[in-house]
């Protein structure tokens, strides 16, 4: 492997998580997003309440997106073997928060009715 391609990376990932698995995750990750965008179009404004929320909601996302990936490649924290996989999991981690984050707050946004307040 002498260039790290695009098809090269998606091949990766198909290895790791299974062609399914991550087609439905991309899916997922695209419905999520244009959901947030809508919400923000809709809204014309960020609610703070839910924004501290989604904000609170993010070290879960953190540990559930290493932990997922820890078991989706059978490793344990043993395994790191030096700083470039440290910051590999702190990467999955900080995606992990702010997908927790956008996915917690447009929940509230589409599931709560917005309040004077907000």
């Amino acid at each position: 492997m002498k260039d790290l391609t695009f098809g090269t990376l998606i091949a990766v990932f198909e290895e790791i998580f299974g062609r399914g698995l991550l087609w439905v995750m991309v899916a997922a990750a695209v419905v999520i997003t244009a959901a947030y965008a809508y919400v923000l179009i809709r809204d014309r404004a960020v609610s703070w309440r839910k924004f501290l929320l989604a904000q609170l909601s993010m070290p879960v996302g953190a540990v559930l997106g290493v932990g997922f990936v820890m078991v989706m490649t059978g490793s344990r924290p043993s395994d790191l073997g030096g700083p470039v996989d440290l910051i590999l999991f702190l990467g999955i981690a900080v995606a992990g928060a702010v997908g927790m984050a956008v996915l917690v707050y447009t929940l509230e946004s589409l599931l709560a009715p917005k309040r004077p307040g907000d």
